[in-house]
Order: structure tokens, then sequence, then C-alpha cells
């Protein structure tokens, strides 16, 4: 593809006016553009991954499962490259409420919409999770790329060849790479295998863009985090976060959110003794979006029950589960 400069085509012209938040400075001769989704079974490290390729917490993690809900788009842009990331939730192969059938159809989705895949499992070896996983890609693909996860909690390091020669038998992957996503190891080796699957194209989105979620969106994300850590075993997966009012000048934001639970008796475990739990998921997650948004904020956190919302249709697209 030439550079863009006065000789460029009707058609390439034509590409960047329909892309708006496209970057339409020069870029160089054989650049590359694509989507690449990141799949794999619940709690396997996909969303610290995504974090530390972007180099920007644009997914939030724990260690419990399904804390990943939707495709968060998360940029990365190189020299010669730019990728557009896509952190599905984990499949989960036990079908329960309408919750995860809604996040389970949008991995199968995803899938048919990018131009690459990585593949995550953990070093440790694959799971009957992971053979689930992979059942939804079809052995013809050609863009699938295995990435061997947590190899820093992997102590006998000549165990990773054998697994690499194993997961070869079981699909054809385009290559795999052994990475540690927590200790940020091996990734620009990822990163060049992904590279070599992405069509030329012209950047979908600016170089200074790390995510294309809103601020809003990043900070009810983080309340429910800070849920999902301080609240440990004790409540089940059924907490959203809403935002109910959201006041930001160049100084200041003031931010005032709810943390909706299914039952009345989940209520008072999110609030703790003397609302000392509530007090403290405020506290954590003000921290980061202080950190987000760069200037002071006042942050309120309150709790309402709205039962069975999980398994709600309604309540799931008021809630922006679509």
């Amino acid at each position: 593809m030439s550079e863009h400069d006065q000789s460029a085509t009707p058609d390439l012209e034509a590409m960047l006016a329909a892309l708006p938040n496209a970057n339409t400075q020069s870029f160089p001769e054989g650049f590359h553009c694509g989507y690449v989704a990141v799949i794999g079974r619940p709690n396997v490290g996909k969303s610290t991954l995504i974090n530390h390729l972007i180099g920007e917490k644009v997914s939030i993690t724990s260690k419990k499962p399904q804390t990943t809900r939707d495709r968060v788009l998360g940029v990365v842009t190189r020299e010669k490259a730019q990728f557009v990331f896509m952190d599905t939730p984990g499949f989960q192969t036990k079908v329960g409420n309408q919750l995860i059938r809604r996040m389970n159809r949008t991995v199968r989705s995803t899938l048919g919409e990018v131009d690459a895949v990585i593949f995550v499992i953990e070093s440790l070896g694959w799971r009957p999770a992971d053979l689930e996983v992979l059942k939804l890609l079809n052995r013809e693909q050609k863009n699938v790329i295995l990435a061997i996860n947590k190899t820093d909690l992997n102590k006998q390091k000549e165990q990773i060849l054998p697994l690499i020669a194993k997961s070869m038998t079981k699909f054809p992957f385009a290559a795999v790479v052994p990475v540690s996503a927590e200790k940020g190891r091996q990734l620009d080796e990822l990163l060049d295998e992904v590279e070599k699957l992405l069509p030329e194209s012209v950047p979908f989105f600016d170089p200074d863009m790390d995510t294309d979620r809103s601020p809003r969106f990043l900070v009810a994300e983080t309340i429910r985090e800070k849920a999902f850590r301080l609240l440990g075993d004790e409540l089940p997966y059924g907490i959203a976060v809403t935002i109910d009012k959201w006041a930001e000048d160049d100084q200041h934001a003031d931010i005032v959110a709810t943390l909706i639970v299914e039952r009345e008796s989940h209520q008072p475990i999110v609030i703790g003794e003397g609302g000392g739990k509530l007090r403290e998921i405020g506290r954590l997650a003000r921290q980061d979006v202080v950190d987000m948004l760069g200037k002071p904020v006042h942050l309120e956190v309150w709790v309402r029950v709205r039962r069975g919302w999980s398994d709600d249709i309604k309540a799931l697209k008021t809630l922006g589960y679509e």
C-alpha cells in the first residue's frame, strides 16, 4: 500500500473518511490492522494479558471466573501495525442463567468477526474446560495462536516444550508462544506472531487511543472489581453496577453509583458491619478512578436489590448486557 500523501487514491481517501476515529496522519507502507479475540476458559488470565499488552487497565481482573462480561476493546499501535483486542468473557461450559448464555453468545459471535485469535491456557497443562472452549474453533482456521500463560508459576521450565508438542496435536495453531501476562514476559513475541495474521489496512483508531470504552463504563467496572475482590466467596456472582450521577468539570468529578444484588440477604453482606465493607469498596474504587480521570473525585456507592436480574432479559438489557 502506498504512503498516504498527495497522490493517495480516491479509494484510500474514502476509507479514511469512513473511519472517523482513525489516525489520518501518514502511515508506513505495508501497515497492518485488524481485530484480535482473546479467548479461553474463565480465570485463565485473559484480562491480565490484555491489560499488559495495552499498557493500560482496560479490563478488570479478579481470581473469580465470570469477571469479564463484555467484549472490551483495547488498542495497541506499533510502528507498522495496530491491534484491536477484544477481551471476551470466559466461556462457561455449564450453561446457567441468561447472563451466562449471553456471555457465551458473545464469545461465539466474536470468533466470526476477528482477523486473529489468541487462545489462552495455563502452563500447568490442558484442562477439560480448555478443551470445551477449543471446540468453538474450526480446525480449518489458520489464524489461531496459542498463548501458554502463567509460565512464571511453572517451576519446571523443561515441561513447556512437551506441552507445546502436545498442544499441536490438539489443534493446528499458527504459532505457540509461552508468556507470563503478570510479569510481562514474551508479550512482544506474541504481538510479532499476531501481526503476521493481520490484513494490510489503515489504522482503525488514533494511535493515542487505548480503549473504546467510556469513562462511565470503566468506573462501573472498577467498582465491580473491588466488590469481587473484597467480598471473596461471601457473595455469588449476582452483582452489577450502575452509574446514577456523573458531574464533571476540569477540576473535579462527582459520581454516584449503585451496586445491584439479586437477593435481600445479599445486601447486608455487601454493606458489612457498620457499613465498613461498602466504604472500603468505595475507597479502593475511588483511588483507581482518581488515577483514571486525573483529578479529585467524590464517589458515593450504594446498594440496591433487584431480584433475579441475572436471569431477566429485560433487566440485562437495562443494565447494558446486550
